[in-house]
């Protein structure tokens, strides 16, 4: 029954040889198909130039991969010692490594190259697109301070207009020195005012401009069609939203407003009472004066809001990076695990063919260890023998003599030098 399974299996393993080698050439293709494509993605020059060589490349990748798998499962099998098999498997690893170090990461390049590409320019239009929001928010701060000018403004204009009308501050109506100066700080306030307003509409624009150039990126993103082209399109995108979100960063007035509120208090400058009488003159001074307290507080305010502003940290400037495929891939290869696994399996698959070679070879030498003599030799090993044998009697040499001259010259080769006695 053993001797029935040994031939079996022996069967086996002969009829799977040819399917093993027609096996190894179709993975090796594949792979030098896929090493091809990548190959192509990252080489420059002409076409005929970059067609020949990545042909050739690949074509090498082929035959490595081809002869390495084909060694292995010739040699690997039959090795039974433990150092040479821990050799065999060292030497094994290390092809492997060879393996995906030139063709697996090419592979997977052609396989998931293109869904690379656009994930990078995906994540770049979310990067450019939180710069141009922090461009905005910082080129608008300084429109929150227009509500207190405004107010501050219409204040001063008020109580011009009814010191003129009533005499409400110094209680003697008429255009004096008061209302001159009142009008005076209500006029700066309103041509600040006028600066922030403007630059709100000049902030509006660039940001509409830059929200065009998103939209167009986005477009390109998850177009059909070729990548490459869309790359080049999307980057000539990039460089203009750049250009868009630095002239955004530029309109920021806090700046303006920082000079014109300090402006309010170190270029006050207060008219001569005007009254002619001495009780009226100094009413007017008094009026002045609270009015130079009230404009210096006010300064105060808008100076420290506009310091506020311009601590806020100001966008980086971005450059877009082209990436070619396969080092897109390789960039982003967490999220391609897939396309990595399928491209290491192309290459790496013979391996386990090598290893099912090696279990059922080690299961024939076990059954066949397990056969009589009779049954473990060969008709070819019987016809040789009986050949020996025929020879020692022509010569005249007696079978059994030459039996233990053998076994002697067997045990002086076996003994120790170190003369430690015979091995055991």
């Amino acid at each position: 029954m053993a001797l029935g399974a040994s031939h079996r299996l022996q069967d086996g393993i002969d009829a799977v040889e040819t399917m093993t080698r027609f096996t190894l050439a179709v993975l090796a293709l594949a792979s030098g198909v896929y090493t091809y494509l990548g190959v192509r993605s990252i080489l420059d020059g002409s076409a005929t130039a970059v067609f020949f060589a990545a042909l050739i490349y690949s074509s090498a990748v082929s035959v490595a991969i081809y002869a390495f798998w084909t060694y292995m499962a010739r040699f690997y099998p039959h090795i039974t010692g433990a150092s040479a098999r821990t050799a065999m498997l060292g030497i094994m690893a290390l092809g492997c490594v060879m393996i995906i170090a030139m063709a697996s990461w090419l592979n997977a390049a052609a396989l998931a190259g293109s869904a690379a590409l656009e994930q990078h320019l995906a994540e770049t239009v979310e990067d450019y697109t939180a710069d141009l929001d922090r461009a905005h928010q910082n080129a608008l701060a300084a429109q929150s301070l227009l509500p207190d000018i405004q107010r501050t403004s219409e204040r001063f204009q008020r109580l011009s207009d009814q010191e003129r009308e009533s005499g409400a501050l110094t209680g003697t109506t008429g255009a004096g020195s008061v209302v001159q100066l009142l009008g005076q700080m209500a006029a700066q306030l309103k041509e600040l005012e006028t600066g922030i307003t403007a630059s709100r509409e000049r902030v509006t624009s660039l940001f509409d401009e830059g929200r065009a150039h998103l939209a167009t990126m986005r477009t390109l993103v998850s177009a059909p069609g070729a990548i490459d082209p869309r790359a080049e399109q999307f980057a000539a995108e990039a460089v203009a939203l750049t250009g868009t979100i630095t002239s955004l960063e530029q309109t920021s007035i806090a700046a303006s407003v920082k000079r014109a509120a300090e402006d309010l208090s170190l270029g006050f400058i207060a008219p001569v009472a005007s009254g002619a009488e001495a009780d009226l003159a100094n009413r007017q001074d008094q009026v002045m004066e609270t009015i130079r307290t009230s404009v210096a507080a006010q300064s105060k305010v808008l100076s420290e809001a506009a310091d506020q502003i311009l601590t806020r940290e100001p966008v980086g400037e971005r450059r877009f990076v082209p990436l070619s495929s396969a080092a897109a891939v390789l960039r982003y290869a967490s999220d391609f695990i897939p396309s990595w696994a399928g491209a290491i399996a192309i290459d790496l698959l013979p391996a386990v063919l090598v290893f099912m070679l090696s279990i059922a070879h080690g299961a024939l030498r076990r059954q066949e260890q397990k056969l009589p003599f009779a049954e473990r030799i060969t008709a070819a090993e019987l016809l040789e023998a009986l050949q020996v044998q025929k020879a020692l009697q022509t010569s005249g040499i007696d079978l059994e003599t030459a039996v233990s001259e053998a076994e002697a010259q067997s045990n002086i080769a076996s003994f120790d030098l170190s003369g430690k006695g015979p091995r055991k």
